[in-house]
Parts: C-alpha cells; structure tokens; sequence
C-alpha cells in the first residue's frame, strides 16, 4: 500500500480511536432514517452538546461521515465506502488466504469478474440498509444463498445477480418482520405455487394492483421454474400489468413466518405451517402449457378470490 493510502488510513483510525465517536458512528448507522441530527445524539449519548460537535467535525473532516443542513438543524450520515475502503485495507494485512464468508459446499461462481461485483455492491447497499438490524456476515450469506438458488434453476443467467440482490432484500425484510425488528404497517400476504411461474405470480401481479399500497405481496414456489410462463406475462400485460422484472423465487422459512395470510395452489404440504397465520388452499389449474384464452379464465378466478380476500382483510380496492 502506498504511503498516501496509509495516511488516510491512519486518519480514519485515528478519527475513530476515540470511544465517544465510534459510539457516534454506530449510533448514526443504526438511525431508521440513516441519518441523525446533533440534538437527537446528545439525546442518545450522554455527552454534552459541544462535545458531540467536536466528535463529529473530526469523524466528518476524516471523511467518515457526510453532513446537511435543513434550517438550523445538521444532519450526519455515515459513508459506507470510507468504512469499506478502511476495512479491505486492514483485511490486506492479513496473512494468508482467508475463507470465504458464505463458506464452502457451494457451487463455484462463473468465470466473471461482473457477478462478484454485482453481489459485492448488493451486499455493501443491504449491509448499509440493514445496519444495527443484522451483521455483514448475515447480508453476505443471504446474498450468496441467494445467488446460489436462482443460478441453478436460472435458464437465462445474465441478471441473476440482480435478482439475487432483490431477492436477498426481501428475505432480510421478511426475517427481520418476524422477529419484530420492523413493523408491518399494512398486511402481509404470500401466494405459493408449485413452480412460482404461474398462478403465485399472476395473484401476487394482480393484488397488488388492486390494492395499492394497502396490502404487501410476496409470492414463491416450492420447486421454482427457470422462467415466468410466457401466456401468464401476456395475460398479465393485458391488463397493463408489466411482469417482465419478475423472477421465480423458491419458498424460504423467513418470508413464511413474516406473512400473515398464506395462500397456496397446488403446492400440497411442502409449505410449513406456524401458527396464529391464516392459510386459505385456492384450487386453481396450473396454467403451463395451457393456451391464452384458458389462462384468461385462471387470471379471472383468481380476481374474483382477490376480491373476497380484501374484503376479508378490510381493505378498499381501486
């Protein structure tokens, strides 16, 4: 490492050698807003207010932290890359190879720098997200858990990395919902489905838009396919309803415990049961292989269920 390097480095450590600022620091990243203002930290740490100041204007002038203004309020905010870029600098200090946080007993990733780059900035930005929630270590197993899933049922592997962002994302929001870590300020409701190409895909496609905002819709397969079946995305986009961003997603415990009404069709009893949740089984045809005009009659038996289900739930449809 060149001798430039090493002095921002040795800044940085410096900044943070201090208990009060590293204190400073962690609180700030675990603010909900991400950000925290001087009042509420004198508030959170008891020390006087010039004193917060002064720890903030080192940890800021370091570069550890990023400030704004609104009226007579600051704002600070932690720069995730600094913290990054100090932690990769100690970690090339070590000495020998060092294993892999997602562990062994995986399938090899491809011979692409791209998919190591996507997964690391997925797991930089969710680490960030998910801060005082759940530790790096959580965020990188999620999202090579992820990856590792999708890229084996994947016909098209190109996005996969991107889906597994995504999908690493709502399996970390799910988990921390069931633990009570974050509210559910509206229902929660997941479909399930066999291959989650198909029936869960259109029920989640169409709830959603009948009820925006009011009601969050997960959706998931026992055995996911490699693709959305084709007649569903056209089906679908008669109605204006874009899927093409979507992906099959295999069931996992976490978005399970976080729902509280379970639909299943077709999946027989590969999903678990909890109690307290309300699981409602809607016998509906698989609509594979099927031409347009019947998948037209699934899309429509499946609103019409939509419809007594809002009801239930209490919530106005558009």
């Amino acid at each position: 490492m060149a001798d430039g390097p090493l002095d921002q480095l040795s800044a940085a450590l410096k900044a943070l050698a201090d208990p009060v600022r590293l204190r400073l620091v962690r609180v700030i990243a675990a603010d909900p807003c991400g950000e925290s203002s001087v009042y509420a930290l004198t508030a959170a740490v008891d020390v006087s207010q010039p004193t917060i100041s002064h720890h903030l204007k080192v940890l800021h002038e370091a570069g550890l932290l990023s400030r704004r203004k609104e009226g007579t309020s600051v704002y600070y905010r932690v720069v995730p890359s600094e913290l990054t870029d100090m932690a990769e600098a100690l970690h090339s200090f070590a000495q020998g190879p060092q294993p892999a946080i997602h562990g062994p007993g995986q399938i090899d990733l491809p011979a692409d720098s791209t998919v190591e780059h996507v997964l690391a900035r997925g797991i930089e930005e969710l680490a960030y997200r998910y801060s005082g929630v759940f530790a790096r270590e959580t965020v990188d197993r999620y999202v090579h858990e992820s990856f590792q899933t999708l890229y084996r049922t994947a016909r098209i592997k190109t996005y996969v990395p991107l889906f597994a962002v995504r999908f690493a994302k709502e399996r970390l929001t799910a988990l921390a919902q069931s633990r009570g870590i974050l509210a559910k300020p509206i229902p929660e409701v997941l479909f399930v489905c066999t291959h989650n190409a198909g029936r869960s895909q259109m029920a989640a496609a169409l709830l959603a838009a009948m009820a925006p905002g009011r009601v969050h819709v997960r959706s998931a397969g026992s055995k996911p396919a490699s693709e959305i079946n084709p007649a569903v995305v056209e089906s679908l986009g008669e109605l204006g309803l874009e899927i093409g961003q979507e992906f099959p997603k295999p069931l996992t415990d976490d978005v399970v415990r976080a729902a509280d009404v379970v639909v299943t069709m077709g999946c027989g009893d590969s999903c678990p049961i909890y109690p307290g949740k309300r699981y409602l089984d809607w016998d509906l045809p698989d609509p594979a292989g099927l031409p347009l005009g019947e998948v037209h009659a699934i899309r429509e038996r499946i609103s019409e269920k939509l419809r007594t289900l809002l009801v239930e739930l209490g919530l106005p449809t558009t």
